[in-house]
């Protein structure tokens, strides 16, 4: 019955847009900022909404599958942090650039690779997007250029990126993610001096989630004032839980690059509800009611839900539908990542180079040589 009320209202009683007033940005060497009324439709709340839920339900699906062993090694999860990468994705083009750090599934995900090939990747299984190879650090596609193990080494990267940008001249950005943890690297002052310079078209991005591993920023930073960073180059603080907020945002940094104005640096205030990795219970520098204060104040999925449904873009049944078809999902997607066999120790060698003639690599036993294709 309630399937058929849905059915029924999609076509008349749904509105079609609403209009919502965002939390201003504070702005850092700008005169203006991003808009602090943002417009979203039904048809881009909708798919906001899923696919926030899809991160959620895949990264809980990661817990439960390394806590059975069946996920080995090192796993950063994004639970909490889902607006970011959800509000950046669509405030830029699928040609644009995004590289990240090693807490890279949601990006992954956003960017458009499938859950069944990102959980396959966790469990390295040949039918993973990085062949099994990579595993949760290491997942790449079409101008996503990773999750990166080592801290802050994106950066530098991402202006090397946003450089080939310029110099090809297709008008296209580079995003360059890195966290509140990584912020106090030496490279990441070099490249922006470099990114300065140079004009990059390149928005340099600090998920500040408040941790560093087990460190509050307070004890790690000076300053913690991330989107000051820059110095000379403009930056914006932005609310990272709220995804319009995201949006907006990020639409308003992708037009400045465009505009030939040089990088620009951004601070997005989130908050992860796990640890920093699988082997962190998370709650050894922090409480649990601080945790549980930011799930019951400012979830991401919790306020996009709220205001459709207050703003009568979506019911409470519809959303609950979509829920359900997402848990159906990810089960389907786990149930894949579980028996899809592991790759075969003859491509140990392959994918090394990319357009490389084969040559021989030696394998784990110094006699078997395998052909790198």
């Amino acid at each position: 019955a309630s399937r058929v009320m849905v059915a029924s209202r999609n076509y008349g009683d749904f509105a079609s847009e609403a209009s919502f007033e965002i939390k201003k940005c504070d702005l850092h060497r700008l005169e203006e900022g991003p808009s602090t009324t943002a417009v979203m439709t039904r048809e881009e709340g909708l798919h906001y909404y899923k696919t926030m839920q899809t991160i959620r339900r895949m990264e809980l699906k990661s817990d439960q599958l390394y806590k059975q062993k069946i996920i080995r090694g090192f796993c950063h999860l994004y639970d909490g942090q889902e607006a970011c990468c959800v509000g950046i994705e669509a405030a830029i083009k699928p040609t644009d650039h995004v590289i990240t750090a090693y807490r890279a599934h949601g990006f992954t995900f956003t960017r458009g690779v499938p859950v069944r090939e990102i959980l396959a990747e966790l469990t390295g299984r040949k039918g993973g997007c990085a062949k099994g190879k990579g595993g949760s650090m290491h997942m790449y596609t079409k101008n996503f250029y990773g999750g990166n193990g080592i801290v802050g080494a994106q950066v530098p990267l991402g202006a090397g990126i946003a450089l080939a940008c310029k110099y090809f001249g297709k008008n296209e950005v580079c995003l360059a993610l890195y966290g509140d943890g990584a912020a106090n690297q030496g490279q990441i002052f070099e490249t922006y001096n470099m990114a300065a310079l140079w004009k990059l078209p390149c928005i340099f991005i600090c998920e500040n989630n408040r941790y560093g591993m087990g460190t509050s920023v307070e004890r790690a930073a000076a300053s913690t004032d991330y989107y000051k960073r820059g110095y000379f180059i403009p930056g914006l603080r932005v609310d990272g839980m709220d995804i319009l907020c995201v949006r907006e945002a990020v639409k308003f940094a992708a037009d400045y690059c465009r505009a030939g104005k040089g990088p620009l640096v951004m601070e997005l205030q989130t908050y992860r509800y796990h640890g920093h990795s699988m082997s962190d219970p998370g709650i050894s520098y922090r409480t649990r009611e601080e945790i549980q204060e930011v799930r019951s104040k400012s979830d991401p999925i919790t306020l996009l839900k709220d205001r459709m449904v207050n703003n009568n873009l979506a019911s409470v049944e519809e959303l609950k539908e979509i829920d359900v078809a997402v848990r159906k999902e990810i089960e389907e997607a786990a149930q894949f990542a579980t028996t899809d066999p592991e790759p075969p120790l003859e491509e140990l060698g392959n994918h090394i180079y990319f357009n490389e003639p084969p040559f021989e690599v030696r394998g784990p036993n110094q006699w078997i040589k395998y052909k790198s294709v």
